[in-house]
């Protein structure tokens, strides 16, 4: 279990690192030319999508975390392949396809936030708001295409931003509730074995 919390962690930990980056390199510079932006958006979810892939071929413990890596792996690896193929075919769709990133994001925060809510943990409806935000945000891209490219290129950079920053905030939650009721129980544990 520790070691399957530890793997969660590293993993989102990973992604929303790269959200955060890849966002910021948009809004500060949103006048690369959308080619380029095309074939990092691409290689990001080859890599998000190999990552996961990787996790789930190392551990295939069946539970719903592998599962989902695996679905999630796929998903991201052949969007990423068919975006650096055909980068120039590409550019009116990048806001669907980041917005349905987006929303698989926010659809694993609101798991997370079901995981905190059992851990009862006091502030897991925070993780909720970010997931129903993040998940909107993901909506709002796939339903609201935008004209202006340079606007394009600086929402889907905030929304990457938003996205890496609330993932690390609710993944740190959940891993720090985790560990406390692992020592809770293990005290339990204790405490039988001292009444034995």
């Amino acid at each position: 279990m520790g070691n399957l919390l530890k793997r969660l962690k590293t993993n989102i930990m990973i992604s929303a690192l790269l959200c955060v980056v890849l966002g910021i390199v948009l809004v500060v510079w949103p006048d690369l030319s959308m080619k380029i932006v095309c074939i990092a958006v691409g290689a990001a979810l080859l890599i998000g999508g190999g990552v996961r892939l990787a996790v789930f071929f190392a551990q295939r413990d069946g539970s719903m975390y592998a599962q989902m890596n695996l679905i999630m792996g796929i998903v991201l690896a052949v969007v990423g392949v068919w975006i650096l193929m055909k980068p120039d075919k590409v550019l009116a769709i990048i806001p669907i396809i980041v917005g349905i990133v987006i929303v698989l994001h926010g659809v694993n925060d609101l798991q997370q936030a079901v995981t905190l809510y059992k851990g009862q943990y006091d502030k897991w409806w925070v993780a909720l708001i970010l997931g129903l935000l993040t998940a909107g945000f993901g909506i709002l891209l796939i339903c609201k295409p935008f004209a202006a490219l340079d606007t394009v290129v600086m929402l889907i950079g905030t929304f990457l931003i938003y996205d890496g920053l609330s993932d690390i905030w609710i993944v740190s939650r959940v891993y720090r509730t985790a560990k406390a009721m692992k020592q809770e129980a293990e005290a339990l544990d204790v405490e039988a074995e001292e009444i034995e």
